[in-house]
Parts: structure tokens; sequence; C-alpha cells
């Protein structure tokens, strides 16, 4: 009895084992989240559950000392939940081969069957997530059936994946009885009623351990993807809130052309029909420098017009750092910063100087950007909490680079009240 309990323990530890691996193929993982699969994909997730199962079996057969290791049932139960009847039958198929050659030939249409009948659970499923909540815990599912009536179709359903794993094994102690043991492995004991009762036992948890270990790399998997895409959520709206800022800044210097220079104003929209046309074209959070350094000479002959010979501009522009990728719209924000808050409000205007340079850093280089204007500066006050204000420029620009690099960039403004203010941005490159 206690050796018989202890084959039945290292099956389930087996199964255990084999679930952890095959969680751990990005392909397989794959096929797992997806729920309507195709036919070459049912396929696939049917060969690779089938071929630990006949691998597991060949092993039984061949050393006839592992009688643990025999989970075609199971897997083929296993892959008709999973992947529908298509995917449980070649399973079942497959996974009897081993067993087959060596003369048990019930093992074929038994498992072809289990596989089929995984599959009519599978359909049964009024949502397909109700599948990876599977406990072989009877009592809480019943306990769940009366108590939250909410989710009663969902408990009724997880008594009823209970009821067809254990008519699937039933249906393997009745061959074993009809056929006396011949023609198909089992690990039933004659008359030891208590010991036949574990069998039952270990294969609903057999079946259990895989889905929820695979439901756990699941969730993990669709828990990154929202990650992701969460991710991606955030920097539109960073984006969003700079694109619309400049467009309106914009429109108010044709606005106030239109009647004093109309030429001039033809330029500016034509400026700016170019970096619309930039803006609409682009999709990607990443450009090299010398798209973003175009990009801010047409901002620049904007606001050149409309300030006239009081805004200059000067760049210093290493040739090494034009095809080094910068996210989009990173410049822009800041030189407007400069330009609105810095040196409009002086009577004679100033310079805005860019810079770009390569810097060798820790293990790798470092592209560090410089805006820097001689405008009226920034009181010591706000300065110190100038990223800290959603909605400003430097703020988004700041949680955009965090969004995108972590903790691998550094943003730093110095300023001087009536000397200017400096903008340093320091990337990977």
């Amino acid at each position: 009895m206690e050796q018989h309990l202890i084959i039945l323990l290292v099956k389930l530890a087996a199964a255990a084992s084999i679930a952890s691996i095959l969680s751990r193929s990005s392909r397989f993982l794959n096929l797992l989240l997806r729920e309507d699969r195709s036919i070459a994909e049912r396929v696939q997730l049917s060969l690779g559950i089938s071929a630990f199962c006949g691998v597991s079996s060949f092993i039984r057969i061949s050393t006839r000392t592992y009688l643990a290791a025999e989970m075609s049932l199971e897997g083929s139960m296993l892959a008709g939940v999973i992947g529908g009847y298509i995917s449980g039958l070649l399973t079942g198929i497959f996974s009897s081969l081993p067993a087959m050659a060596k003369g048990e030939y019930l093992a074929m249409p038994l498992y072809a069957s289990v596989g089929v009948l995984g599959g009519l659970l599978r359909d049964l499923a009024k949502d397909r997530e109700w599948i990876w909540r599977f406990s072989p815990f009877f009592d809480l599912s019943l306990y769940r059936l009366i108590r939250y009536p909410a989710e009663r179709e969902r408990s009724l359903y997880g008594i009823v994946c209970l009821v067809v794993v254990a008519l699937a094994e039933l249906m393997r102690f009745t061959l074993t009885q009809l056929f006396q043991g011949k023609y198909l492995f089992t690990l039933y004991q004659p008359d030891k009623t208590w010991a036949n009762v574990a069998v039952f036992f270990t294969t609903l948890f057999t079946v259990s351990i895989p889905l929820k270990t695979w439901a756990s790399a699941r969730n993990e998997r669709l828990l990154e993807s929202k990650e992701r895409l969460l991710v991606q959520a955030r920097l539109a709206a960073l984006s969003s809130q700079i694109n619309p800022h400049f467009l309106f800044n914009t429109l108010n210097t044709v606005s106030s052309l239109i009647r004093t220079n109309p030429e001039q104003a033809r330029m500016v929209v034509s400026k700016l029909s170019r970096i619309l046309r930039r803006l609409l074209r682009k999709s990607d959070n990443f450009a090299p420098l010398r798209e973003e350094v175009a990009f801010i000479e047409d901002y620049l002959s904007i606001e050149m017009a409309r300030f006239g010979e009081k805004l200059r501009f000067e760049k210093e522009i290493g040739d090494a750092t034009l095809d080094c990728q910068v996210p989009s719209m990173l410049l822009q924000p800041i030189i407007e910063n400069s330009i609105k808050h810095g040196l409009a409000p002086r009577v004679e205007g100033g310079t805005v100087k860019l810079q770009a340079r390569l810097e060798n850093g820790e293990g790798s280089r470092r592209l560090v950007l410089t805006v820097a204007d001689d405008g009226v500066g920034i009181d010591e006050t706000r300065l110190n909490s100038i990223l800290e204000h959603p909605g400003i420029g430097v703020s988004n620009v700041n949680e955009r680079l965090q969004v995108l690099f972590g903790s691998a960039y550094r943003l730093s403004v110095t300023s001087q009240t009536g000397q200017g203010t400096r903008t340093t941005i320091e990337i990977p490159a």
C-alpha cells in the first residue's frame, strides 16, 4: 500500500514538472494565450502535450519500473479541454502509440475518447476563463455553488469538470475489469478499494495541477501584455499633451501675421503643413536625431517669423549624433519653453542654443542633448518643483523619458535669474 501511494505521489510530481517545462516554452505559452486557434495551432498544441505523454509512456514500458510516468489519459483530457476536440483526439492517438506497440490495444480508443470528452468540456464553458479555474476540491465547488448565487453557473461548471474527469477514470477502471487487466495499463490493485480510490483522486490532481500551472504562466504573460499596452497609452496621452499645445501657439502666430505680412504668413503655413505631415506620418516613439533637428528648424522658422531679429538660434550638432534614436517630439517642448518663458519677456529677445554630443558612459555611449537660452531665467522656488507640475513641457518630457528608459536617463534643469536656463538630457545612445 505504501509503495502504491509513493507511485501516485511521484506521478503528481512528474505532472507538475512536465507542466512547468512546457510553460517555459514561449511557443507553447502563445498557444495557451489564444482561445480561437487554427487547425495548425491545434495540431501544434497536441504535439506539444503528446510528445511528453508519449515519452513518459515509453519510459514506463521500457523500464517497467517508472510506473508513475504514465499520464497519457490525463494529457489527452488536458489537450481536449484547452484545444478542443481535434487537439484531444490527436493527443489521445499520438500518446497511445508506445502502448499500442507493446500490445495495450485498448489504449488508443480510450485515450482518444477521453480527448473528445475534454473537447466537450471546453464547449460547455460559457466563458473560456472558467477552464483555467478548474479545482479538484469538490467541497469547495459545492460551497461556492450555495454561497455565491451570482457565480452559480461557473461553480456548476467546475462540478461538471470533476464529474467528467472521474468518468474518464471510471472508463479506464471498467475496461480493466472487463478485460481482467489485459490490453491496458492501470495502477489499480485487485481487492484494494482505498488504493483504487487514491488512483481516482490522483487523476483529478494530475489534470488540475498542469491547468493551474499553465493558468499562472498565462496570467503572467497577459499581465505583461496589458502593462505594455498601458505604457503605450500613457505615451500617447503625453504626446497628445504636447502636440495641441504646439499647434495652438503656431496658429496664433499665423493669426498675428496674416494681416500685416501675408507673404510671411504663407511661409508659416507652409512650414506648419510640413510639421503636421510629419506628425501624422510618424507613429513611432523614436526617430533619428536628424529628423528631430529638421523638425526644430521648421518650428523655429515659424517662431522667428513672429519675433523677427529678437530671436536667434544656434546649434552645435556632432555628425556622429545625427543617426542616434531619440524620443519623438523630445526637444520641441523644451525649446518652446525657452522662447515663451525665457526670451519673450525680454524686450531685446535672445538666443536659443541646441547642442548634441556623444559621451562614454559606464559600459555604453550616452547621447547628451542641451537646450540653453539667455533669457530671464527661473526663480529658485519654481525651479525646484518644475519637474513635478503636469502639463508643463519639461515635466511631460521627463515623464516620457521615465516611461521609455526607466532609470537609464538623466534630465536636469539649471537656471539663474536674469542669465538664462539650461536643460540637459542624457539618454543611451
